[in-house]
């Protein structure tokens, strides 16, 4: 595990290497072992030779960028319906302006459950989406299984956890607008939190922003063309009774530079039953840091944050809301 522009890099490629590659097992130890603890300490690492082609990730902040330079009335053109009942709002939004997180995003979910809203314009972002869908649903099964075998549970563990048919997982295009001033640029953008789903994958254009809280101080996630961001939310951390972390990260904008990325959401299923597992609590000999629940629940109090504002950070609830 290298570490460059302040997040540690894991190489994959050995994973994508034929059995029969002399050392491939060897080094697959070593990739493996470098996820895990960029977990322990990070919740953060880039991902390098990840099967996502270059081309890809660039032609796909192009045509994002070009879709939210669109007047205000074409994007809304994609706008989900108040009725809308598919499993999440797919189509075009817009933070209210009082919200004191300035961005747009438009959420695509898995094509084949055909519930997306795609825009006209431009007419070749809608192929763009679904294979960014596709590739990154790959290289997020990898990474489960990588995770999964790295803290020695049974192979597919995780993916019992989201899903089959990843009917839950959800690809973000954001745009961040630029921050008016430079004095707020220490503040607009994304306020600080965790990701409350289990993985997330993020690759973001040259204008960077994305910070890590480590050790009380905000670490830069400086753009690396071709890298792919991965970060751990929530889910995981309960599961693994606080042995990863699930990292406090925040977006600050650039006075006078839009800002353009992509996330996607490795989710769980809402009726999940959520805990510290066993062997990361009675088999190591320690009590479980967090009491269970239904993920379905936590994903409706966390958008309560949203929809009710909190007068005060202890009225805001996230994981720390199970913790024993």
């Amino acid at each position: 595990m290298s570490s460059e522009n302040g997040l540690p890099v894991v190489d994959l490629s050995p994973f994508f290497a034929g059995d029969g590659d002399e050392g491939a097992a060897a080094a697959r130890a070593r990739a493996m072992e470098a996820v895990i603890e960029a977990c322990k300490t990070y919740g953060f690492f880039r991902v390098v030779n990840h099967g996502v082609p270059r081309e890809l990730l660039s032609r796909s902040l192009e045509l994002s960028a070009a879709f939210f330079a669109l007047p205000d009335e074409e994007k809304a053109k994609v706008r989900p319906l108040p009725a809308d009942a598919t499993p999440l709002p797919a189509g075009y939004h817009r933070l209210p302006s009082h919200s004191p997180d300035k961005n747009e995003y438009l959420l695509t979910l898995q094509p084949h459950l055909g519930h997306n809203l795609y825009p006209a314009d431009p007419p070749e972002f809608r192929q763009a989406l679904e294979e960014c869908h596709a590739k990154l649903a790959q290289l997020g099964l990898l990474i489960q299984e990588v995770l999964t075998e790295g803290m020695g549970l049974p192979p597919g563990f995780l993916r019992g956890y989201t899903g089959g048919d990843r009917s839950f997982h959800f690809l973000l295009a954001l745009h961040f607008f630029p921050a008016p001033t430079e004095a707020a640029g220490s503040t607009s953008g994304l306020s600080k939190h965790e990701d409350g789903q289990a993985l997330t994958l993020l690759f973001q254009d040259n204008v960077g922003g994305l910070e890590v809280l480590k050790d009380g101080q905000w670490l830069p996630a400086e753009p690396d063309d071709g890298t792919i961001i991965v970060n751990i939310g929530d889910v995981l951390q309960v599961l693994t009774n606080k042995k990863l972390k699930s990292a406090t990260h925040r977006v600050v904008s650039r006075p006078g530079r839009h800002r353009h990325s992509f996330a996607y959401f490795v989710n769980v299923d809402s009726d999940k039953w959520i805990q510290p597992l066993p062997e990361f609590t009675d088999k190591l000999g320690e009590p479980p840091r967090y009491r269970g629940f239904r993920f379905g629940e936590y994903q409706r109090l966390r958008l309560r944050n949203k929809t009710h504002p909190p007068a005060t950070p202890d009225e805001f609830y996230n994981i720390n809301h199970y913790a024993v």
